[in-house]
């Protein structure tokens, strides 16, 4: 089973060692890789490439995450050479977040040209992630036309995909057989959110269009202000939710963690992932 951990740049000498201390807690699931993220824009692209290579040199099978951007292709082919120098051989491409106060209309990159920039100058020197959305992207104007998104970076040159979180099983199920039955066949990756804090998990879930079931969200304003019990329900809620995609034959999990180690941990271990 394939697994991975991603985690955000740290922004300080106290991050970046707290970064490697929960890589490390977490390295004994034997994960395939971690990745890191890249801020909206391209506006976390130093911390980003410092913290791979500090996970790297750490032993770690790190991925940058990359998206386009304000940036043309010159300064991405730079960025690769750099990757590629470093020994990275994954890479997340993403369209990425929209920079502030570039408007839609003047935002012409997308994974799909990433993806042709990083086929065209490295070839196959980099195993390419996507990102692929269960519940629809909430910029797309329809699933299908989302899912036409998904096929077009696919063709374009990606090597799998790892989804969006989601709490419905089913949306994800649905969403591979939608993606299998217009030709998209790599391997799909579910994304995992573990719930740790109430105010952050709507608010986020909102931002990106990740639909929170309506009981799972009645328990956490119930226990808002009881963090152990929460936290242990949303341990439990993950953990069923992990038991079902691995039981119907996904792939692997990928760990959104919040460069955190404890509520990751322990669904790992229930699922025994460690043994």
């Amino acid at each position: 089973m394939r697994l991975s951990f991603e985690f955000f740049p740290p922004r300080t000498p106290q991050g970046r060692t707290s970064l490697i201390r929960v890589a490390e807690r977490l390295n004994r699931f034997r994960p395939t890789f971690v990745s890191v993220t890249y801020g909206a824009g391209g506006s976390t692209r130093d911390g980003t490439q410092e913290a791979i290579g500090l996970l790297l040199e750490n032993g770690f099978d790190a991925a940058p995450h990359l998206s386009m951007g304000g940036d043309g292709p010159e300064q991405i082919r730079e960025l690769l050479d750099v990757y590629a120098g470093l020994g990275a051989r994954r890479i997340v491409a993403l369209r990425g977040d929209l920079p502030s106060g570039m408007g839609r209309a003047r935002y012409p990159n997308n994974a799909e040209a990433l993806v042709r920039v990083i086929r065209d100058h490295s070839d196959r020197r980099f195993h390419l992630e996507v990102a692929g959305y269960p519940e629809t992207h909430p910029d797309a104007t329809s699933p299908r036309l989302d899912l036409e998104f998904l096929k077009r970076k696919i063709d374009a040159g990606a090597d799998s995909v790892i989804t969006q979180y989601f709490y419905h099983p089913h949306a994800f199920f649905d969403f591979l057989n939608r993606a299998r039955q217009v030709g998209i066949n790599v391997p799909i990756v579910p994304g995992i959110m573990p719930i740790t804090n109430f105010e952050g998990i709507v608010r986020f879930s909102d931002g990106c269009g990740a639909d929170i079931p309506r009981w799972i969200r009645q328990h956490l304003d119930a226990l808002q202000h009881d963090q152990d019990a929460l936290i242990a329900f949303g341990v439990e809620v993950v953990t069923r939710l992990c038991t079902e995609l691995l039981g119907a034959d996904a792939p692997g999990l990928h760990f959104y963690t919040l460069n955190r180690w404890g509520a990751t941990t322990k669904i790992c271990e229930n699922l025994g992932l460690d043994s």
